[in-house]
């Protein structure tokens, strides 16, 4: 008399196992990537954010605020404090702004040792956009 067992055997367990790291291994880039689009298109928005902050300090001063940055906050700190801008992804980019006698342009650098290092978006009093190193452009 043969007994019959139920549950699965060890072949079919690592099928299954097999299947789920092959999964793993397409998922998890494209969520990485898919993040790291999005932290970009932050930064985007948060310069498009800026260049209100600077032509509404333009309206009221008749010039734009003076002196180059190379800090976050040295950025938030042209428009007094506390700052009427604050950029939403300042964990993963740096915001810089530098001033010639024409304009501004403005940028977004991301953070060494992050998935975003290598990536620079700017932006210009002219609206000329570029970027650099990123894996999303300006539309």
């Amino acid at each position: 008399m043969h007994t019959r067992q139920d549950g699965f055997s060890l072949i079919e367990l690592m099928i299954v196992v097999v299947i789920v790291a092959i999964l793993a291994l397409i998922a998890v880039p494209s969520y990485t990537s898919h993040i790291a689009k999005t932290r970009t298109r932050g930064a985007m928005a948060d310069l498009s954010s800026l260049t209100l902050a600077m032509e509404s300090y333009y309206q009221l001063n008749l010039k734009y605020p003076s002196g180059n940055t190379t800090t976050t906050s040295a950025t938030q700190q042209l428009f007094g404090s506390p700052s009427s801008w604050a950029p939403a992804q300042q964990s993963y980019f740096t915001y810089t702004a530098s001033f010639d006698s024409t304009g501004y342009t403005l940028s977004a650098s991301g953070i060494a040792n992050t998935s975003l290092a290598g990536c620079t978006v700017k932006l210009d009093s002219s609206n000329v956009k570029s970027a650099s190193g990123c894996q999303v452009q300006w539309e």
